[in-house]
């Protein structure tokens, strides 16, 4: 057995249908396209989302929501995190390049330290914002806090 005799299984092959080519092959005429109308005309094409006359979904939808352009998205972090990461790599500062190293955050990201958890380190933390209950746990510990420009 080689490739030259592989022949496809018997019935799972079909002969195409060579329409529009006179009336004695039988698809003639309107060619398989019945009569009138737009669907027969040549550079007939349905709208994009058209329904047969249904109304269509993108209209009976309602529009929802609103995404601000100057909308800037952080990764958020909470203190917990922080803690955690500090007592397993004894680190006294954290920044965007240890929470990169530790896989918490992406290149691109900006980072937001949140406030849940508690934090009883000293540490130095590094990130573009910070919310308030989070500023204060960190400086109540002895910490400092510096914010990066995005």
């Amino acid at each position: 057995m080689d490739l030259s005799n592989l022949t496809p299984a018997v019935g799972s092959t079909h002969r195409s249908t060579r329409i529009g080519r006179g009336p004695g092959s039988g698809k003639g005429g309107t060619s398989t396209r019945g009569h009138k109308g737009a669907k027969s005309r040549s550079g007939y094409k349905r709208k994009i989302g058209f329904e047969g006359g249904q109304m269509p979904m993108q209209r009976r939808l309602p529009k929802w929501g609103f995404k601000p352009l100057d909308r800037v998205e952080y990764k958020p972090i909470n203190l917990d995190v922080l803690e955690a990461l500090a007592e397993a790599k004894n680190l006294e500062k954290i920044g965007l390049e240890e929470l990169r190293a530790a896989g918490l955050v992406s290149r691109k990201q900006l980072v937001k330290i949140l406030a849940n958890g508690t934090v009883t380190r000293k540490l130095a933390v590094e990130a573009n914002a910070f919310s308030a209950a989070a500023e204060k746990a960190i400086t109540e510990a002895g910490g400092t806090i510096s914010k990066v420009s995005k």
